[in-house]
């Protein structure tokens, strides 16, 4: 089993913290609950940092004059100014972060997919858009895993995190040991995960680490982690998962019996159909590299891009609805 780094993640402080919501509720979360082992969580609740208070009446974003403004209905009043104040405030003053678990649709915290209004007494939302500290993650930190407890219940959108994350997390230690051995082990070890995200990227990425120019480590990290991000952007295909798979076999198919290359080829072609998960084809890949001692598939990253036990199987929620992060 791998051994992971812990990352530092900022997460809306309902979320399994505290009874902070705007009702005194504490809002549960499995997936923020299971990775407390696994994490360092900086929980913040920017409503109650700007003064309003648990319990409180609720915020939602109003349009006025062609601008949004967060407003507190019950009473009218406006504290948009106080919200811009702490979120630059606040996101200055954290180093080192690796990700965001924010509310789902909150006026403060949610990243998208917010309901704004036409007035404080409007009925009727006319549109969606991204909290004011939501907004001000995207802004400040655009190539982070940024996501919600609502959308981390669907297990492929929280793979799609929890892949970034780590490997996010992996590269920011690389930069700073300053070691140039160290990236090029971090290339090496993550050639499949990133052949599954974008060859494209990859090809760049190796002639980063070749370094045919001769430049200096920082350079070298600088250029690496544009293109890093470039290709954990968006979650793999299933079909460039599927090649790597492909790929894989190749290191095997002269060691296998004719029965185990079909029996794996079955799983294949049951992941391609949404049939299945990608754990089987995945596991009997992992035991060969067992079986007949791969060194260099044995150390990547794609087979256990993160903390095992954050594994979660529901076949229903396979590669087939992978649109639903978008």
């Amino acid at each position: 089993m791998r051994e992971f780094s812990r990352p530092k993640v900022v997460v809306s402080k309902c979320l399994e913290f505290e009874h902070c919501r705007y009702n005194g509720d504490m809002i549960r979360s499995p997936a923020v609950a299971k990775l407390k082992e696994y994490v360092d969580f900086l929980p913040v609740c920017p409503e109650v940092e700007i003064g309003l208070g648990v319990p409180r009446k609720p915020v939602r974003i109003v349009l006025e004059r062609g601008e949004h403004r967060l407003i507190q209905p019950s009473g009218g009043k406006d504290v948009t100014e106080d919200m811009k104040t702490f979120c630059t405030r606040f996101l200055d003053s954290i180093e080192n972060v690796d990700g965001f678990i924010l509310k789902f649709r909150s006026p403060s915290c949610g990243f998208k997919d917010v309901k704004f209004y036409p007035s404080v007494d409007g009925k009727g939302a006319i549109g969606k858009t991204s909290g004011y500290f939501g907004g001000a993650v995207l802004e400040k930190y655009p190539s982070l895993p940024v996501e919600d407890e609502g959308r981390l219940r669907n297990s492929r959108i929280k793979e799609h995190f929890l892949t970034k994350l780590f490997t996010l997390t992996a590269f920011r230690e690389v930069k700073a040991k300053g070691s140039m051995k160290d990236l090029i082990d971090f290339h090496t070890e993550n050639k499949l995960l990133l052949m599954a995200y974008s060859q494209a990227e990859l090809r760049k990425l190796g002639e980063i680490v070749a370094n045919r120019e001769g430049k200096t480590f920082k350079e070298l990290a600088s250029e690496y982690e544009i293109h890093l991000y470039n290709a954990l952007s968006g979650a793999p295909k299933y079909t460039s998962t599927i090649n790597v798979l492909m790929h894989v076999l190749g290191y095997f198919s002269d060691k296998l019996s004719s029965r185990e290359k079909t029996l794996f080829l079955d799983w294949v072609q049951k992941y391609r159909e949404g049939k299945t998960t990608l754990c089987p084809a995945i596991n009997t890949i992992r035991s060969w590299i067992v079986r007949f001692e791969n060194d260099y598939l044995m150390h990547q990253t794609f087979f256990e891009p993160y903390p095992e036990d954050l594994i979660e199987l529901n076949p229903a929620e396979s590669h087939l609805r992978e649109g639903l992060w978008k």
